[in-house]
């Protein structure tokens, strides 16, 4: 058997392992947490409401993953990855990053409108001080 045979029945072997029903019970409860918190966040103010959607989805995703187990290991075959554990990794961290390029944007969109208020401020200064400094009729 080659070394390549031996590697794919390996990674065949990781991907066949059963998963415990501790995890399974973790990543449900989980879940459960996750929506509660978003929840309460939202309520007490603490989360706009703007982010709900997306922290749901997640939330939901977790749990349609953590009761169907098979979604999970199909994404791992696709991916080529060797276990879930890595797929759920590799997800993760593309969901981290597409937060922070959010964050970006908007980070960049209220530097210029703070710029841009800045200069109307200085704008109005201006006109306010050079309306003071006129004799008054």
């Amino acid at each position: 058997m080659s070394q390549v045979e031996q590697l794919q029945e390996l990674r065949e072997l990781f991907l066949a392992a059963p998963e415990s029903d501790a995890a399974r019970f973790m990543a449900i409860a989980f879940s459960f947490a996750l929506v509660a918190t978003v929840l309460w966040m939202v309520r007490r103010g603490s989360l706009r409401e703007e982010y709900t959607p997306i922290w749901m989805a997640v939330a939901f995703s977790l749990l349609l993953v953590s009761l169907r187990m098979e979604i999970l290991h199909t994404l791992t075959r696709a991916l080529g990855a060797w276990t879930t554990s890595s797929t759920l990794f590799f997800l993760g961290l593309f969901f981290l990053v597409l937060i922070c390029l959010n964050y970006s944007v908007r980070f960049s969109r209220t530097s210029i409108q703070l710029k841009n208020l800045a200069q109307e401020v200085a704008l109005l200064r201006a006109e306010l001080e050079s309306r003071n400094e006129r004799p008054r009729p």
